[in-house]
């Protein structure tokens, strides 16, 4: 009984995490948007317009359900809680400080990539259900897009476990501090164990990774549809592209979604790159600052900053590139990110091989 009761716990408590983050998420890309086109963004509802986010759900709330007469019903109500599901489920297997993880699962990276690829076919169903020819182009552009961008995406993190060893999330974690029960090199080189801190990160266990990073952080703006990859919602093309048709909570679950797949694959990538919940603060001669600074409480709060700080990012280029036209996105996916990725991929074995 206490199993269920636990289990029941950690999925409200993910949920709550889903729908505080979208909150907090929207208020902050219109501020930095604001701050990027210089004006000022929310500033009635509440203080410096904090509550403009939730009178936004209240409105949503208090909208009317509409489903269109010539849409297939079943494919369109469910398709938004498909898509949801496929996010939401995946912070399950993503560990937030050492022995902090929702689910231990062996093959938690596996599992992640599995499980938000459902996301597709929740698309799919909203594109097709909804019998709106804006719809259907828009939802077979993302499936292109999404299905096209997870091969450089995958090759990327498939660099990071042939270093690894593992494909279990809280074990990469512990590969990238003072916890490591291995030896860690900086650049394959210089040994970084009892320093921990930034050099021991994965980023930096060989020069190649790098490369596999910027890979992965490209790739997860398209799989979350982020601007210049928001081709399947181009307003000026679509109206509203695959989720034309929705409103009120249905369109809730959707927003939802996107907001939460981009917490999702920041946070992949931070696990996998950036030194999951370890410390950036190495230990110098006496001062033990990467001692000091892990734990549990720290571990939460390392994850969350660097994982906000790309989301940051995300924010920032959504409002600084333009959005590129279908074949330039499919060329970049094809012609250069996945032949660099499968690159380093190879590189990754020769490395793991002969130098470490």
């Amino acid at each position: 009984m206490n199993y269920y009761l636990t289990y029941i716990i950690v999925a409200i408590g993910l949920f709550s995490f889903s729908a505080l983050f979208a909150l907090f998420g929207v208020y902050a890309e219109r501020k930095l948007s604001a701050f990027i086109q210089d004006r000022l963004g929310p500033t009635e509802t509440g203080k410096f317009g904090t509550l403009q986010t939730f009178a936004d759900i209240v409105k949503l709330v208090q909208k009317e359900l509409i489903t269109p007469a010539a849409a297939d019903k079943m494919l369109f109500v469910m398709a938004p809680v498909i898509i949801f599901i496929a996010v939401y489920m995946g912070f399950a297997a993503l560990p937030w400080a050492p022995g902090l993880v929702p689910s231990k699962i062996n093959l938690g990276l596996y599992y992640i990539f599995a499980i938000i690829s459902m996301e597709t076919l929740g698309i799919l169903m909203a594109g097709w259900g909804s019998n709106n020819k804006y719809s259907i182009l828009g939802a077979m552009r993302s499936a292109a897009q999404i299905i096209s961008y997870e091969i450089p995406a995958g090759f990327a993190l498939i660099s990071v476990v042939m270093i690894a060893q593992t494909l279990n999330l809280q074990t990469i974690g512990l590969q990238q501090g003072i916890l490591s029960a291995e030896k860690t090199k900086f650049l394959g080189f210089y040994d970084v164990s009892h320093m921990g801190g930034i050099l021991a990160w994965n980023i930096f266990r060989a020069p190649h990774l790098i490369i596999a990073f910027v890979i992965y952080f490209i790739a997860s703006l398209a799989e979350s549809n982020r601007a210049p990859f928001d081709i399947p919602e181009a307003e000026s093309e679509l109206v509203s592209g695959f989720h034309t048709e929705y409103s009120g909570l249905r369109f809730a679950f959707i927003f939802l979604a996107e907001y939460s797949m981009m917490f999702l694959v920041s946070m992949v990538g931070v696990i996998l790159f950036l030194g999951a919940w370890n410390t950036p603060l190495p230990n110098i001669g006496s001062l033990h600052l990467a001692n000091w600074t892990t734990g549990t409480v720290w571990g939460i709060f390392w994850v969350a900053a660097k994982s906000l700080t790309l989301v940051g990012v995300q924010m920032w280029i959504r409002w600084t590139l333009p959005r590129l036209r279908v074949d330039q996105l499919m060329a970049l996916c094809w012609k250069v990110l996945t032949p660099l990725a499968f690159l380093c991929m190879l590189i990754s074995g020769v490395w793991r091989l002969w130098l470490m």
